[in-house]
């Protein structure tokens, strides 16, 4: 069962668009990753105030903080980015949700295994960091980070071994890395898939589209996950008008695009959609 959630922050700059338009596609949950031209983690005190209050009012949860951790180079300094991550441990505590997205550091162009243990390092003092809260952790696979191939997804997966750090799939980026994501991903990281980012692209043109218009195998991925009784949430972030290293852009229209073309594939396929 697939419970819909949403980078509300491609819709809009503004939190009072972002939650009508989610409301009138109703989407009850959003993907906390910035408001006000602002990101997550440097909301003042005030503003996450004004967010709680705006999302209890609307009935609109929140599925994950996130969050840019370890979107950052190997080289560069760990200790202020470890105070960063104790930030999104506490806004994950406070708006009630398990989730925290992160990534496993940029690393130099082919040189993936020369900083491996670097990047264990780091991914492990976050996992110590957040040990005693009530959140799990999501690697979500990025272009030209540690994790960026189904191959060091599970190498970083399986070397913690623990459920307190899951796995977001994303099929466009695996795509724009020259990866079949189903063909090539799904057996090795389905024991670990916990959350899902609905997006799809195209591997010639480099260039992201509506589910189901690319080579993300998201049919494939769908049907799958129908079949192996998944149940959690799939979060969309459409990045249809422009996509970045920090965020994406849709805006209403798009959004609503993006919103439609998943909806049609998972009724093609019998999934089913968790609407409370």
């Amino acid at each position: 069962m697939f419970q819909l959630s949403g980078f509300a922050d491609e819709i809009s700059a503004d939190l009072n668009e972002q939650l009508d338009v989610l409301e009138r596609l109703g989407i009850r949950f959003l993907e906390f990753r910035g408001v006000w031209n602002t990101g997550v983690l440097d909301l003042s005190d005030e503003q996450v105030r004004q967010v709680k209050a705006a999302l209890d009012s609307r009935g609109i949860g929140i599925s994950a903080i996130g969050s840019p951790i370890g979107k950052i180079r190997i080289d560069d300094p760990f200790e202020p980015h470890l105070k960063a991550f104790e930030r999104a441990v506490m806004l994950a505590e406070y708006f009630q949700t398990p989730y925290i997205r992160l990534f496993s550091f940029f690393v130099p162009e082919g040189e993936a295994e020369a900083h491996r243990d670097e990047v264990m390092r780091r991914i492990e003092a976050l996992l110590e960091a957040s040990m005693g809260h009530p959140v799990t952790l999501l690697h979500e696979n990025e272009r030209h980070i540690y994790g960026d191939v189904p191959s060091r997804c599970l190498d970083l997966l399986k070397t913690f071994d623990t459920p307190r750090l899951r796995f977001t799939f994303d099929p466009a980026n695996f795509v724009l890395c020259g990866v079949r994501p189903f063909t090539d991903g799904y057996e090795l990281l389905r024991p670990y898939t916990e959350y899902l980012h609905i997006k799809d692209a195209l591997r010639e043109e480099g260039r992201v589209v509506p589910a189901g218009e690319g080579d993300g195998e998201l049919a494939e991925l769908v049907r799958a996950l129908v079949n192996s009784d998944f149940d959690g949430f799939a979060s969309l972030e459409p990045h249809l008008r422009m996509a970045g290293d920090f965020r994406g852009d849709s805006g209403p229209e798009l959004f609503e695009v993006a919103t439609t073309a998943f909806r049609k594939l998972m009724n093609e396929l019998g999934a089913t959609e968790r609407r409370s």
